[in-house]
């Protein structure tokens, strides 16, 4: 029994079994349900007719996430001028998400999955250290909840302006 569980804990610890490929545009994007660094869980469905930035990030209070993050936050009013929100998701906890966008002054959604199961419906699962945790990827979902944009392995310095420069012309289209 020991053994069982030892092997249960480590496969879910490391997300054993979680790989699958990502969400093509004109797909409809996964749904989800995640608790939020604020205490209540969010889902997609909450978000239904606005654009969503899902972005997925490794690991918070890491230089590529903060610059990242600090980008996002940067440029929040001109997402929110588009009637976009923005969104991350790492496998780190609510805890750690609630401490990290005090430290760093964010005031967008970072969900928690420590389980994974997010990431791995978004195909954005990598193993760092024999670890698993969330790949730097990002989904533009459209109003009607379909992908519009993937984006894969990003740079996180440039990487806001990017998506914020395909929504302004994906939503003249």
């Amino acid at each position: 029994m020991t053994v069982l569980f030892s092997a249960v804990a480590f496969n879910a610890l490391h997300g054993a079994g979680t790989e699958k490929a990502q969400p093509q545009v004109g797909q409809a994007a996964p749904d989800f349900t995640l608790p939020s660094a604020e205490g209540p869980t969010v889902s997609l469905k909450d978000f239904k007719g606005k654009w969503v930035v899902l972005y997925f990030y490794p690991k918070d209070f890491t230089p590529g996430c903060t610059a990242e993050a600090h980008n996002f936050e940067r440029d929040l009013a001109k997402y929110q001028n588009q009637s976009a929100i923005i969104v991350g998701v790492s496998a780190d906890s609510a805890q750690s998400h609630k401490d990290f966008c005090a430290k760093e002054g964010l005031n967008f959604k970072l969900l928690a999955d420590p389980q994974l199961k997010t990431i791995a419906d978004y195909g954005s699962v990598m193993e760092r250290n024999g670890f698993k945790m969330a790949a730097r990827n990002t989904f533009l979902i459209n109003p009607d909840g379909k992908i519009a944009r993937v984006y894969l392995k990003v740079n996180p310095e440039v990487h806001s302006e990017e998506v914020l420069k395909d929504l302004v012309v994906l939503r003249k289209s």
